[in-house]
C-alpha cells in the first residue's frame, strides 16, 4: 500500500501533460480536416456566383449638331467609358452606328460621339430602366460650292479639300480630301482653308472660310476656266486624227497637261497656252487662248507651217 501511493506521488505532476498530450492525438485530425477542407470550398462558390449573368439595360444614342435638330446619319464613332472611381475612365463599349444600342449593367457612363474633328459627350445613368439619350456635336456647318460666273459646276468636276492653316503654312493639316460640292461638312469652331479645282489641271481657286458653332457657312468658289476640246486636222474645219499625242504648255514653257486621242477634253484656267501634236513621227503645235466660260475646240493643222484656230 505504501509503495502504490509513492508510485502515484511520483506520477501526479506528469497529469497535465499526459491529458494535453491525448488530447493533441485526439483532436488535432479533426481542426486539420476542418482546415483543408474549407479552402476547396471558397474557390467553387465564387465561381458559382461569377457565372451568375449580370443584369443590363438598353441605352441608344443618337446625335445631332448644335442648332440643327436634325439627326446626324452618318460618319459617327460613339465610344461608352465607364465613369466609376476605380474604373479609371475604361472603355467598356464603342459603335460606328448613327443610332447604336448598348447593354450595360447599372452605373454611370460618359458616352462619347465624334464626326471627323467635332465631338460631344454626355453623362448618363444607367438604373434597371431602359433609356433612349441624344448626345449634341459641338460644331459648326460648311457647304462650298464653285461656279463660273452665274452658272454652277457640276459636283463631278470639282475636287474640294479642306486644310487647318498653320502660320507660313495654309495647308498645315488635312481635314479631309473628299468633299463633295453642296455636301454640308460638321467641323469645330475655326478657320479653314479651301482648295477647289475644276478639272483636273490648272483651274483652282482658294479661301479661307471661318466656322462658327451653330451656324452653317456657304461659300462659293468662283472659277474663271474653260473646256478645250483638242483636234488635229489636216485642213481647218476636217476630221480629227486619230492616236495623236498632245501636250499643253503655259507661254514659259511649263507642262500642264498630256493626253492622247483624236479629240481630249481639258480643262483649263484662262489665259494663253501652246498644244504640241505628235503623230507619225511629226511634231506640230499652235497657240491658243482660254476664255473664262468659253468652251470652244482648238485645231492643230497637221502641215509644214504649225498653226492652231479656236473655234
Amino acid at each position: 500500500m505504501a509503495i502504490a501511493t509513492g508510485i502515484a506521488r511520483q506520477f501526479r505532476p506528469l497529469r497535465p501533460a499526459l491529458i494535453a498530450a491525448l488530447a493533441l492525438v485526439l483532436f488535432a485530425p479533426a481542426a486539420v480536416a476542418l482546415d483543408t477542407q474549407a479552402p476547396a470550398q471558397m474557390p467553387q462558390a465564387a465561381a458559382q456566383a461569377a457565372a451568375q449573368p449580370q443584369a443590363t439595360t438598353t441605352l441608344t444614342m443618337s446625335a445631332s449638331a448644335v442648332g440643327d435638330p436634325g439627326l446626324i446619319r452618318h460618319g459617327l464613332q460613339w465610344r461608352v467609358f465607364a465613369a466609376t472611381p476605380d474604373a479609371g475612365a475604361r472603355e467598356v463599349a464603342e459603335s460606328p452606328e448613327a443610332n447604336p444600342t448598348f447593354n450595360l449593367p447599372a452605373g454611370d457612363y460618359v458616352v462619347h460621339a465624334a464626326l471627323g474633328l467635332a465631338s460631344g459627350s454626355k453623362r448618363i445613368r444607367i438604373d434597371g430602366t431602359p433609356l433612349t439619350e441624344q448626345v449634341s456635336i459641338n460644331a459648326g456647318g460648311l457647304m462650298v460650292n464653285a461656279a463660273i460666273g452665274d452658272v454652277p459646276i457640276p459636283s463631278a468636276k470639282i475636287s474640294l479639300t479642306v486644310y487647318i492653316p498653320a502660320p507660313g503654312n495654309s495647308e498645315d493639316k488635312l481635314v479631309t480630301s473628299s468633299l463633295k460640292a453642296g455636301e454640308l461638312l460638321l467641323l469645330p469652331e475655326g478657320t479653314y482653308h479651301i482648295v477647289s479645282n475644276y478639272g483636273d489641271t490648272n483651274s483652282i481657286m482658294r479661301a479661307d472660310i471661318a466656322v462658327k458653332v451653330g451656324k452653317v457657312v456657304t461659300a462659293t468658289m468662283m472659277h474663271r476656266a474653260a473646256t478645250v476640246t483638242l483636234k488635229l486636222v489636216h485642213k481647218t474645219g476636217g476630221e480629227a486624227v486619230a492616236d495623236t499625242g498632245w501636250t499643253i504648255l503655259t507661254p514659259g514653257g511649263d507642262v500642264i497637261r498630256e493626253a492622247i486621242g483624236a479629240f481630249p477634253s481639258v480643262t483649263l484656267a484662262e489665259g494663253n497656252y501652246i498644244a504640241i501634236a505628235r503623230h507619225d513621227g511629226r511634231v506640230y503645235q499652235g497657240e491658243f487662248e482660254v476664255r473664262s466660260g468659253i468652251d470652244h475646240d482648238v485645231e492643230v493643222t497637221a502641215k509644214d507651217t504649225p498653226a492652231a484656230v479656236a473655234q
